[in-house]
């Protein structure tokens, strides 16, 4: 393999939203390609990320940590989240402190602005909880505030999905029911358009909560509900069909034997409502991705 057929297949396989097997052993072994002939650390990040989304956290840890040596700064947030989580198997918030703080505090010239925020935002987290650092509600809710309406100045409006989310839950806990909802509502629509290009674990786990936390100030209206509604709906045995692209579907929530809800969409049964979203497919297509496409949802009488 040469570095310009490698660049070809990165390109190729970097355009897709969902992989086959094959697939993702041809990227990540061409990625090592790439890593060991030019030493660029956005390999090592792009790598450590397929390992981090595929939860082979020991791998992203090594390639977050590969990156970091290579120079990069955008790895200090994947290291935050993996000692904050503890994905390798040891929680460590002094080390995820570290991380974030290091870029919280960074240059701009040499980090972006969402990487920043997104960092500020754990070190919120971590005042609200009382990890590594000592628990502070106030510093918690003016760090969001602070961080919302920096976003509300900027040009750009993707990034803020988080920050909302959170501010949401603050609003709620203050008695301002009616703002809570609009921002989880806002936050609905951004996680829905980020999945369509990613289907990210986290922000798939980060849906349901927020659909869940919605759905507890607002009553669902099951005539006019639509596919991340199903983490809410689903909770109970229901059958769901929808079209998309003229060709009609099914969902089924089922309650097993083990007290789990376990789901059917069409001829396939996945084990739960998370894994369905992990890992079901519309053709080749996450089911994520043609969230647009997909109408007329009803639930089966």
């Amino acid at each position: 393999m040469t570095l310009v057929e490698a660049n070809r297949i990165l390109d190729e396989l970097g355009r897709k939203t969902s992989l086959s097997e094959k697939e993702e052993f041809h990227l990540t072994e061409t990625l090592k390609f790439v890593i060991e002939k030019t030493g660029q650390p956005r390999y090592a990040e792009w790598l450590g990320g397929i390992y981090y989304d595929k939860r082979m956290f020991d791998l992203a840890l090594k390639y977050y940590e590969l990156a970091e040596s290579l120079g990069s700064t955008w790895a200090w947030n994947g290291l935050g989240y993996i000692w904050y989580y503890g994905r390798t198997g040891t929680v460590d918030y002094e080390k995820a402190y570290y991380y974030f703080n290091k870029m919280a505090q960074s240059d701009p010239e040499e980090t972006s602005e969402y990487d920043r925020y997104e960092a500020r935002f754990k070190i919120a987290d971590m005042y609200k909880n009382g990890y590594f650092v000592k628990k502070n509600y106030r510093r918690y809710k003016k760090i969001i505030e602070q961080l919302y309406s920096e976003i509300l100045d900027s040009e750009d409006y993707s990034y803020g999905t988080e920050v909302k989310i959170r501010l949401a839950a603050i609003r709620e806990k203050e008695g301002e029911t009616d703002e809570a909802i609009d921002l989880y509502l806002q936050a609905k629509d951004e996680l829905a358009y980020r999945l369509s290009y990613n289907r990210f674990f986290g922000d798939i786990n980060r849906m349901n909560w927020l659909i869940n936390d919605l759905y507890k100030l607002i009553d669902i209206d099951l005539t006019d509900f639509d596919l991340y509604d199903l983490f809410y709906i689903l909770k109970e045995e229901h059958t769901v069909t929808f079209r998309h692209r003229r060709k009609k579907h099914e969902v089924e929530s089922k309650l097993n034997d083990e007290g789990e809800m376990n789901i059917r969409f069409d001829d396939i049964w996945y084990r739960n409502i998370s894994d369905f979203f992990i890992k079901a497919n519309l053709g080749e297509e996450s089911i994520e991705h043609e969230y647009d496409y997909m109408s007329d949802w009803r639930i089966k009488k």
